[in-house]
């Protein structure tokens, strides 16, 4: 195997200082415009490469951040993920992506490894399990040792750190006011994820709206996804409503299914508005009407956050609220 250059080897070659190749290498003021060319030009063609692990030591810095995601399959957590990715590799930082699965022990285990690989901060979604059982005991664990933390769309309040989210409720809200504009008087709000905090926010957003226009809402919230398409089968069957909002890109998506197998018209007889512009939104027939979150940018917005808080850890907290826009297409116009 070959062995790697090192900058001993190149200051006894150049016959200068290990310390004036190093500052060459990183364009001193220090160093002669001549020497710098003569050390670069040395290291690429004895093919060197600074050791990371010596360069973080130096700096205190690992120049990585990990990433919490409860799932990966999810468009919009993907998006996000691409956003974070994009705007981190900008600023010369690698991540390290960890897959909860919507688990709090999985969620605990990958923070430890986190940590333990001492990655310059951490961005994170709260997992389905842990906003159930309400257990943020180690991401509070995490912040006693100073170490930066943003959490992002699902978050709490219990965590005292940076948070980027979308305004789900004022989202909601738009998107009522929106269907109470075509006359719709009877709403439906479905979704298959009741727990998490988003979807209260969502529901929260519908209902302050209802009750200033004391207008007829009914919801259906489905605690187990394997349960969805039956029970909104069923609520089909049994209810009546010229309007449904879907919290959740599937419950959306389950809706629309569900009304053509009941043979109603859309947008006609029911006008249907989901959350996330993802693949299912966009390649249902017809086109779905979404609340589009700008996933993309909100992940950019979180690495540049993190970034602030990496840079200077006496920063107040920060709360940023992710714009949102609602895209009419033909489920609903």
């Amino acid at each position: 195997m070959k062995q790697k250059t090192t900058l001993k080897q190149l200051s006894k070659e150049l016959n200068v200082s290990v310390s004036t190749v190093s500052k060459a290498l990183n364009n001193s003021s220090e160093i002669s415009t001549k020497t710098i060319k003569r050390v670069k030009e040395l290291a690429k063609l004895y093919g060197y490469k600074p050791n990371p692990v010596a360069v973080s030591l130096k700096r205190n810095k690992t120049f990585t951040i990990g990433i919490l995601i409860p799932d990966i399959l999810n468009h919009f957590f993907a998006k996000v993920l691409h956003g974070i990715e994009e705007q981190a590799s900008l600023k010369g930082y690698k991540i390290i992506t960890c897959l909860t699965n919507e688990s709090l022990d999985k969620e605990k285990e990958y923070l430890e490894m986190l940590e333990y690989n001492k990655v310059d901060g951490i961005i994170a979604a709260l997992s389905k399990e842990t906003q159930v059982k309400e257990d943020f005991s180690h991401f509070k664990n995490f912040k006693s040792l100073d170490k930066p933390l943003v959490l992002f769309d699902r978050i709490t309040d219990e965590i005292d750190c940076d948070k980027v989210l979308v305004d789900d409720q004022k989202a909601a809200q738009d998107v009522f006011e929106y269907l109470k504009e075509q006359n719709r008087k009877n709403i439906a709000v479905v979704s298959t994820l009741p727990h998490l905090s988003v979807i209260v926010a969502r529901l929260q957003g519908v209902m302050t709206s209802a009750n200033q226009t004391s207008t007829n809402v009914k919801t259906l919230m489905i605690s187990e996804t394997k349960d969805a398409e039956s029970k909104i089968n069923d609520f089909f069957k049994n209810e009546s409503f010229d309007a449904l909002i879907g919290l959740d890109e599937t419950a959306a998506s389950i809706a629309i299914n569900a009304a053509k197998h009941y043979q109603v018209k859309i947008p006609k007889d029911l006008a249907i508005v989901g959350f996330t512009d993802g693949l299912l939104a966009k390649n249902a027939y017809p086109k779905m009407s979404v609340v589009s979150q700008h996933a993309i940018e909100l992940g950019k917005n979180t690495v540049k956050i993190l970034l602030e808080r990496i840079e200077n850890k006496t920063l107040k907290p920060k709360r940023f609220i992710q714009p949102t826009t609602l895209i009419k297409r033909a489920s609903s116009e």
